[in-house]
């Protein structure tokens, strides 16, 4: 691993990163960023202004969004920051209300906020368990919901990207995570059926392990996971941006709704990620060296 796993692009190089898209794919739409102050946030909510569109974020940190305003007006591009808890029903709701009544409409929804934190699973408290969950399945949820509420009463239709982890495999060290992704994912696939007759789509993208200061949160000890896919390195915001700019797109994924879309370099084709380090139990001795 050669590339600092916890640094990322700035907003100045954002500002310039070259991409495959048009420059005016999202010209004149709205899109709806949740957690847009954090490192993938940041990266989703420059792309989508790149290529035009009225970008909308929020978060609990005013501090946050305000110090994100001012970067990114300082590369010419404005983002309307709102100060909003997703796992709280009704701030999601004044959220969505306040955008339709500034901009009139809304045409993306990207949930990007979560969050957990590795522990043994016997050291979980209730409360631990409770915020993993509400974060990233209950918000989510809030917040699809509403997008849904407003456009079907509007007759507009939409997209919805959620950003999620690779499932189906054991995610030791932060089985708090594991349970809402999995159920994340489920629930998007749900609603992709239920809603398509209101001209919504629905996809998640499975991120693996991207290069951002979010990688403090893990020990130590989970660093050597942190390139453990078949390409043997560490994946980049950027990439995670341009999969949401495509699947978000009508131009470009029209046709694509209920997937389940891997950025992981092939970590859900191989690989093993040990958020607490891997036990001694599992490091199998190659006896034919021996």
């Amino acid at each position: 691993m050669t590339a600092d796993p916890y640094s990322s692009w700035s907003d100045d190089d954002l500002a310039s990163l070259a991409h495959g898209f048009r420059d005016d794919l999202y010209s004149g739409q709205v899109a709806l960023v949740t957690g847009g102050a954090g490192g993938i946030g940041r990266a989703i909510c420059m792309l989508l202004s790149r290529l035009g569109a009225q970008v909308v974020t929020c978060g609990r940190d005013e501090g946050k969004l305000n110090e994100l305003q001012g970067s990114f007006a300082r590369q010419d591009v404005e983002v309307f920051a709102i100060p909003a808890n997703v796992r709280d029903p009704e701030e999601v709701e004044a959220l969505l209300s306040d955008t339709w009544s500034k901009f009139g409409r809304l045409d993306l929804v990207v949930n990007n906020a979560g969050g957990q934190f590795a522990a043994p699973a016997t050291d979980i408290s209730p409360k631990g368990w409770a915020a993993v969950l509400e974060t990233n399945l209950y918000g989510p949820w809030f917040v699809m919901q509403a997008a849904a509420r407003a456009w079907i009463e509007n007759g507009s239709g939409g997209s919805i990207v959620n950003i999620g982890t690779v499932t189906g495999r054991a995610s030791v060290g932060i089985p708090h995570t594991a349970a809402a992704r999995a159920g994340a994912a489920g629930l998007a696939a749900s609603l992709s059926v239920e809603w398509a007759p209101h001209d919504i789509r629905i996809n998640t993208i499975a991120v693996g392990v991207v290069r951002s200061p979010g990688l403090v949160n893990y020990p130590d000890e989970a660093r050597p996971s942190f390139d453990h896919n078949p390409q043997r390195r560490l994946g980049d915001v950027q990439d995670i941006a341009q999969a949401v700019a495509f699947l978000g797109s009508p131009v470009t994924a029209s046709f694509v709704t209920g997937e389940v879309f891997h950025v992981a370099g092939g970590e859900q084709v191989w690989g093993e990620y040990w958020a607490l380090g891997k036990p001694e139990y599992f490091q199998i001795e190659d006896k034919s060296t021996s």
